[in-house]
């Protein structure tokens, strides 16, 4: 009997001391290492609230979101704006930028700069009429904000790809760019790849997306079910040192999109962490 008594002692103790030990802590997200940041755009979530889009990306480990007008509208006043920057704040969330904000005249122009200041971010992702760019450029030199205009492939016939933004935006103020939609440029018959190479000194925004071909009928799909490479988009994306934000913009199922959220956020990191460990090999090698 004594010696059943002191087994379960033992059994206590070590149960005990098992159960103080602090757990360890997952890894961090792959992309801490690099330059750039995984973010979301908020068209991802056109079906769903602030507080829906918030819980995702807390799940999800996400911590940059580009705000769109249904969350945050442009007639906001001051004191939603900063209400609706506390709840970012309250769950470890940054606004980095604005948009896509669509503009049609020089009035639409003045109210996405002057919202997107009062927001408190210097970044818009737009889409100006093609005659608005001169109103632009001076708009950005008044308000020093980069101005990331989103392409459309081949659905709409205003900024299709990277090349037709670079051609209409090349002689003008450095700070005018693109938002590089690479699902988009992929759809209207380009390299996502070499496009981010050839204009990455233009490219303030990326919207990450894969897609199943290289034509208008191609469409939307989760990460990694497409055709876009993406260990070699990664590693691109380390070659030209891209610095801003890549974020996920789910354009599948978005009645329910959640799980397509994950599957792809999780290929993306699945994809840095192995082009991360082959560097490291190779460098080990060196």
């Amino acid at each position: 009997m004594k010696k059943i008594i002191a087994f379960l002692v033992v059994v206590f103790i070590v149960g005990t001391a098992l159960k103080a030990e602090k757990r360890p802590d997952p890894q961090p997200a792959p992309e801490t290492n690099e330059a750039f940041k995984l973010g979301m755009a908020g068209y991802t979530f056109v079906k769903f609230g602030i507080d829906k889009t918030l819980e995702t990306l807390k799940q999800a480990d996400i911590h940059y979101l580009c705000i769109k007008d249904f969350h945050l509208a442009l007639s906001s006043t001051d004191e939603q704006i900063e209400l609706f920057n506390a709840k970012l704040e309250e769950n470890g969330i940054t606004g980095y930028a604005v948009g896509p904000i669509y503009m049609k005249n020089k009035v639409e122009v003045d109210r996405a700069f002057e919202y997107a200041k009062r927001v408190g971010v210097k970044l818009i992702v737009g889409v100006p009429e093609y005659d608005l760019l001169p109103y632009v450029d001076k708009k950005v030199k008044e308000y020093n904000f980069k101005m990331a205009i989103h392409l459309h492939g081949p659905d709409i016939n205003k900024y299709p790809d990277a090349k037709d933004v670079w051609d209409h935006v090349n002689d003008l103020d450095p700070r005018i760019g693109m938002c590089f939609d690479m699902g988009h440029d992929t759809r209207n018959g380009n390299d996502a790849v070499q496009d981010l190479k050839k204009y990455h000194s233009r490219i303030f925004d990326i919207h990450l997306k894969d897609v199943t071909g290289n034509t208008g009928a191609g469409y939307s799909v989760e990460v990694g079910r497409g055709i876009i490479d993406f260990p070699a988009m990664v590693n691109m994306l380390r070659k030209v040192n891209y610095n801003g934000v890549v974020s996920l913009e789910h354009e599948r199922q978005m009645d329910n999109p959640f799980m397509g959220i994950a599957e792809s956020i999780g290929y993306f990191r699945g994809v840095i962490t192995s082009t991360q460990n082959k560097q490291i090999q190779r460098n080990t090698h060196l």
